[in-house]
Protein backbone atom coordinates (compact mmCIF):
# COMPACT_ATOMS: atom_id res chain seq x y z
CA UNK A 1 0.00 0.00 0.00
CA UNK A 2 0.81 3.66 -0.26
CA UNK A 3 0.09 5.52 2.60
CA UNK A 4 0.62 9.51 2.59
CA UNK A 5 -0.53 12.61 3.95
CA UNK A 6 -1.83 15.70 2.65
CA UNK A 7 -3.05 19.10 3.88
CA UNK A 8 -1.61 22.23 4.99
CA UNK A 9 1.55 22.52 6.92
CA UNK A 10 0.56 21.08 10.78
CA UNK A 11 -2.94 20.12 9.36
CA UNK A 12 -2.12 17.43 7.29
CA UNK A 13 -4.60 14.50 6.57
CA UNK A 14 -3.29 10.20 6.35
CA UNK A 15 -4.23 9.14 3.59
CA UNK A 16 -3.79 6.33 0.76
CA UNK A 17 -3.29 6.54 -2.85
CA UNK A 18 -5.98 4.11 -4.51
CA UNK A 19 -4.99 1.72 -7.69
CA UNK A 20 -6.52 4.40 -9.91
CA UNK A 21 -3.83 7.86 -8.52
CA UNK A 22 -6.85 8.79 -6.20
CA UNK A 23 -5.96 10.08 -2.77
CA UNK A 24 -8.15 8.35 -0.19
CA UNK A 25 -9.11 10.10 3.09
CA UNK A 26 -7.99 7.82 5.84
CA UNK A 27 -8.64 10.15 8.44
CA UNK A 28 -11.60 8.27 9.76
CA UNK A 29 -9.59 5.10 10.17
CA UNK A 30 -6.49 6.14 11.56
CA UNK A 31 -5.16 9.38 13.62
CA UNK A 32 -2.55 10.20 11.22
CA UNK A 33 0.63 7.75 10.12
CA UNK A 34 2.78 7.86 13.74
CA UNK A 35 3.10 5.20 16.61
CA UNK A 36 1.35 2.68 16.86
CA UNK A 37 -0.86 3.49 13.76
CA UNK A 38 2.91 2.42 12.09
CA UNK A 39 3.37 -0.70 14.42
CA UNK A 40 0.22 -2.02 12.45
CA UNK A 41 -0.01 -1.20 8.82
CA UNK A 42 -0.95 -4.59 7.98
CA UNK A 43 -4.14 -3.91 9.62
CA UNK A 44 -5.12 -1.50 7.08
CA UNK A 45 -4.70 -4.45 4.13
CA UNK A 46 -8.74 -5.61 5.27
CA UNK A 47 -9.80 -1.87 4.26
CA UNK A 48 -12.52 -1.68 1.48
CA UNK A 49 -10.49 1.29 0.00
CA UNK A 50 -13.47 1.95 -2.48
CA UNK A 51 -15.41 2.96 0.56
CA UNK A 52 -13.18 5.86 1.78
CA UNK A 53 -13.75 9.43 0.60
CA UNK A 54 -11.97 10.33 -2.65
CA UNK A 55 -9.98 13.40 -1.93
CA UNK A 56 -10.95 16.00 -4.43
CA UNK A 57 -8.53 18.70 -6.04
CA UNK A 58 -4.89 18.91 -6.14
CA UNK A 59 -3.88 19.02 -2.10
CA UNK A 60 -0.20 19.53 -1.07
CA UNK A 61 1.65 16.45 -0.03
CA UNK A 62 2.94 16.91 3.37
CA UNK A 63 5.70 14.42 4.72
CA UNK A 64 4.60 10.50 4.57
CA UNK A 65 4.97 9.95 8.33
CA UNK A 66 4.79 12.16 11.71
CA UNK A 67 5.81 11.69 14.97
CA UNK A 68 9.36 11.17 13.99
CA UNK A 69 11.64 11.23 16.92
CA UNK A 70 15.01 10.51 15.32
CA UNK A 71 16.22 11.41 11.73
CA UNK A 72 19.24 9.32 11.37
CA UNK A 73 21.52 9.77 7.79
CA UNK A 74 24.20 7.38 6.50
CA UNK A 75 27.32 9.06 5.18
CA UNK A 76 29.79 7.80 2.19
CA UNK A 77 27.12 4.51 1.74
CA UNK A 78 27.28 3.84 -2.15
CA UNK A 79 30.76 3.51 -3.48
CA UNK A 80 30.30 5.58 -6.41
CA UNK A 81 29.53 8.36 -4.40
CA UNK A 82 32.45 8.01 -1.73
CA UNK A 83 35.00 7.96 -5.25
CA UNK A 84 33.56 11.12 -6.61
CA UNK A 85 34.00 12.91 -3.67
CA UNK A 86 37.43 11.90 -3.27
CA UNK A 87 36.52 9.53 0.04
CA UNK A 88 37.14 5.66 0.77
CA UNK A 89 34.18 3.54 1.88
CA UNK A 90 34.61 3.42 5.97
CA UNK A 91 34.81 0.21 7.74
CA UNK A 92 31.48 0.63 9.25
CA UNK A 93 28.63 2.87 8.82
CA UNK A 94 29.06 6.86 9.38
CA UNK A 95 26.15 7.70 11.10
CA UNK A 96 24.94 11.43 11.60
CA UNK A 97 21.36 13.77 12.13
CA UNK A 98 18.82 16.00 10.39
CA UNK A 99 16.98 17.74 13.04
CA UNK A 100 13.43 17.07 12.87
CA UNK A 101 12.51 20.10 11.96
CA UNK A 102 13.92 19.65 9.08
CA UNK A 103 11.80 17.07 7.71
CA UNK A 104 9.16 19.17 5.20
CA UNK A 105 6.44 17.68 2.24
CA UNK A 106 8.13 16.12 -0.77
CA UNK A 107 7.16 19.58 -3.12
CA UNK A 108 7.85 21.81 -0.32
CA UNK A 109 10.41 24.48 -1.10
CA UNK A 110 14.31 24.06 -1.11
CA UNK A 111 15.22 26.82 1.49
CA UNK A 112 19.14 28.11 0.81
CA UNK A 113 19.96 29.35 4.37
CA UNK A 114 21.37 32.97 5.02
CA UNK A 115 25.54 33.15 3.81
CA UNK A 116 25.16 29.93 1.94
CA UNK A 117 26.85 29.19 -1.66
CA UNK A 118 27.24 25.61 -1.41
CA UNK A 119 23.46 24.11 -1.34
CA UNK A 120 23.25 20.72 -2.81
CA UNK A 121 20.90 17.90 -3.98
CA UNK A 122 21.17 14.26 -2.86
CA UNK A 123 18.40 11.63 -3.26
CA UNK A 124 18.04 8.55 -0.88
CA UNK A 125 16.07 5.89 0.01
CA UNK A 126 14.39 6.22 3.02
CA UNK A 127 13.23 3.43 5.52
CA UNK A 128 10.41 4.36 8.20
CA UNK A 129 10.73 2.24 11.58
CA UNK A 130 7.36 0.88 12.15
CA UNK A 131 8.42 -1.79 15.17
CA UNK A 132 10.29 -0.30 18.11
CA UNK A 133 13.37 -2.70 18.92
CA UNK A 134 16.78 -2.97 20.19
CA UNK A 135 19.71 -5.22 19.52
CA UNK A 136 17.90 -6.01 16.27
CA UNK A 137 19.43 -9.16 14.33
CA UNK A 138 19.91 -8.64 10.68
CA UNK A 139 17.62 -11.79 9.96
CA UNK A 140 14.65 -9.85 11.61
CA UNK A 141 15.41 -6.53 10.54
CA UNK A 142 12.98 -6.16 8.35
CA UNK A 143 9.93 -6.91 10.52
CA UNK A 144 10.43 -3.72 12.09
CA UNK A 145 10.08 -1.79 8.77
CA UNK A 146 7.17 0.05 8.06
CA UNK A 147 7.55 0.45 4.64
CA UNK A 148 9.94 2.78 2.10
CA UNK A 149 10.03 6.62 0.77
CA UNK A 150 11.81 8.88 -1.45
CA UNK A 151 14.04 11.49 0.50
CA UNK A 152 16.30 14.29 -0.77
CA UNK A 153 18.93 15.24 1.92
CA UNK A 154 19.81 18.63 1.28
CA UNK A 155 23.05 19.75 2.35
CA UNK A 156 24.70 22.59 2.90
CA UNK A 157 28.69 21.51 1.99
CA UNK A 158 30.49 24.48 3.95
CA UNK A 159 28.24 24.50 6.40
CA UNK A 160 28.51 20.39 6.56
CA UNK A 161 32.50 20.19 6.46
CA UNK A 162 34.08 24.02 6.10
CA UNK A 163 33.18 25.54 9.48
CA UNK A 164 33.77 23.47 13.05
CA UNK A 165 31.98 21.07 14.14
CA UNK A 166 29.99 18.20 13.16
CA UNK A 167 27.72 17.39 9.75
CA UNK A 168 24.66 17.95 11.65
CA UNK A 169 24.73 22.07 10.98
CA UNK A 170 25.19 21.62 7.52
CA UNK A 171 22.36 19.07 6.71
CA UNK A 172 19.54 20.43 9.55
CA UNK A 173 18.55 23.44 8.01
CA UNK A 174 14.62 24.17 7.22
CA UNK A 175 13.73 22.27 4.50
CA UNK A 176 16.33 20.17 3.73
CA UNK A 177 14.76 16.86 4.51
CA UNK A 178 11.79 16.57 1.72
CA UNK A 179 10.10 13.11 2.98
CA UNK A 180 7.53 11.43 0.41
CA UNK A 181 5.19 11.80 -1.73
CA UNK A 182 4.31 7.96 0.02
CA UNK A 183 5.31 5.61 2.23
CA UNK A 184 5.46 2.32 0.31
CA UNK A 185 4.96 -0.91 2.38
CA UNK A 186 7.44 -3.76 1.54
CA UNK A 187 5.18 -5.69 0.12
CA UNK A 188 4.54 -3.05 -2.92
CA UNK A 189 8.15 -1.62 -2.25
CA UNK A 190 10.12 -4.19 -5.08
CA UNK A 191 13.51 -4.91 -4.16
CA UNK A 192 14.96 -1.85 -1.98
CA UNK A 193 18.25 -3.76 -2.70
CA UNK A 194 18.06 -2.84 -7.07
CA UNK A 195 15.96 0.18 -7.26
CA UNK A 196 16.60 2.91 -9.77
CA UNK A 197 17.13 6.64 -8.45
CA UNK A 198 17.55 9.66 -10.35
CA UNK A 199 17.58 13.55 -9.58
CA UNK A 200 17.43 16.49 -11.98
CA UNK A 201 18.48 20.20 -12.08
CA UNK A 202 16.37 22.11 -14.26
CA UNK A 203 15.72 19.35 -16.54
CA UNK A 204 19.44 18.27 -16.53
CA UNK A 205 20.26 14.76 -15.29
CA UNK A 206 22.27 14.85 -12.60
CA UNK A 207 21.69 11.62 -10.40
CA UNK A 208 21.60 8.05 -12.13
CA UNK A 209 22.03 5.35 -9.97
CA UNK A 210 20.66 2.57 -8.48
CA UNK A 211 20.31 1.08 -4.61
CA UNK A 212 22.50 -1.84 -5.90
CA UNK A 213 25.67 0.17 -5.17
CA UNK A 214 25.01 1.20 -1.69
CA UNK A 215 27.94 -0.60 0.83
CA UNK A 216 25.64 -1.24 4.03
CA UNK A 217 22.22 -2.40 3.20
CA UNK A 218 18.78 -1.98 4.75
CA UNK A 219 18.65 -4.73 7.07
CA UNK A 220 22.34 -4.89 8.53
CA UNK A 221 21.67 -0.84 8.31
CA UNK A 222 18.84 -1.43 11.25
CA UNK A 223 20.58 -4.06 13.13
CA UNK A 224 23.81 -1.73 13.56
CA UNK A 225 21.97 1.45 14.52
CA UNK A 226 19.71 -0.35 17.26
CA UNK A 227 23.13 -1.07 18.79
CA UNK A 228 23.08 2.18 19.81
CA UNK A 229 20.11 3.21 21.12
CA UNK A 230 16.18 2.07 20.60
CA UNK A 231 14.78 2.35 17.39
CA UNK A 232 11.05 3.91 17.53
CA UNK A 233 7.96 3.46 15.19
CA UNK A 234 8.72 7.10 12.74
CA UNK A 235 12.10 7.03 13.31
CA UNK A 236 13.71 7.68 9.78
CA UNK A 237 16.55 5.81 8.33
CA UNK A 238 18.17 7.62 5.14
CA UNK A 239 20.60 5.28 3.87
CA UNK A 240 23.04 7.51 1.47
CA UNK A 241 23.29 8.88 -1.88
CA UNK A 242 24.74 7.70 -5.26
CA UNK A 243 27.07 9.97 -7.10
CA UNK A 244 25.84 12.81 -8.95
CA UNK A 245 25.74 15.26 -6.30
CA UNK A 246 26.99 19.36 -7.01
CA UNK A 247 30.13 18.67 -4.72
CA UNK A 248 31.47 16.16 -7.16
CA UNK A 249 31.41 17.79 -10.20
CA UNK A 250 34.11 19.47 -11.87
CA UNK A 251 33.91 22.61 -11.13
CA UNK A 252 31.47 22.07 -8.12
CA UNK A 253 27.71 22.95 -8.59
CA UNK A 254 25.39 24.52 -6.21
CA UNK A 255 21.59 25.21 -5.81
CA UNK A 256 20.48 29.13 -6.30
CA UNK A 257 17.38 30.98 -5.62
CA UNK A 258 14.97 30.09 -9.17
CA UNK A 259 16.15 26.48 -9.84
CA UNK A 260 14.09 23.63 -9.56
CA UNK A 261 15.05 20.24 -8.36
CA UNK A 262 13.22 17.03 -9.31
CA UNK A 263 13.84 13.72 -7.53
CA UNK A 264 12.77 10.15 -7.51
CA UNK A 265 13.03 6.88 -6.78
CA UNK A 266 11.59 3.78 -8.64
CA UNK A 267 8.02 2.79 -7.35
CA UNK A 268 8.29 4.91 -4.10
CA UNK A 269 7.28 8.22 -6.23
CA UNK A 270 8.41 11.92 -6.91
CA UNK A 271 9.33 15.12 -5.89
CA UNK A 272 9.79 18.31 -7.37
CA UNK A 273 11.29 21.56 -4.92
CA UNK A 274 11.69 25.25 -6.35
CA UNK A 275 14.80 26.54 -4.86
CA UNK A 276 14.12 30.22 -2.76
CA UNK A 277 15.87 31.80 -0.79
CA UNK A 278 15.03 32.49 3.03
CA UNK A 279 12.04 34.49 3.69
CA UNK A 280 13.26 34.91 7.51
Amino acid sequence: MKFLRYGEQGEEKPGLLDSEGHIRDLSGKVSDLSGAVLADLAALKDIDVSSLPIVSGNPRLGPCVTGTGKFMCIGLNYSDHAAETGATVPSEPVLFMKATSAICGPNDPIIVPRGSEKTDWEVELGVVIGKAGKYIAEDDAMSHVAGFCTINDVSERAFQAEREGQWTKGKSCDNFGQTGPWLVTPDEAGDYDNLKMWCKVNGKTMQDGSTATMVYKVPFLIHYLSQFFTLHPGDIISTGTPPGVGLGMKPPQFLKAGDVVELGIEGLGEQRQDVITDPA
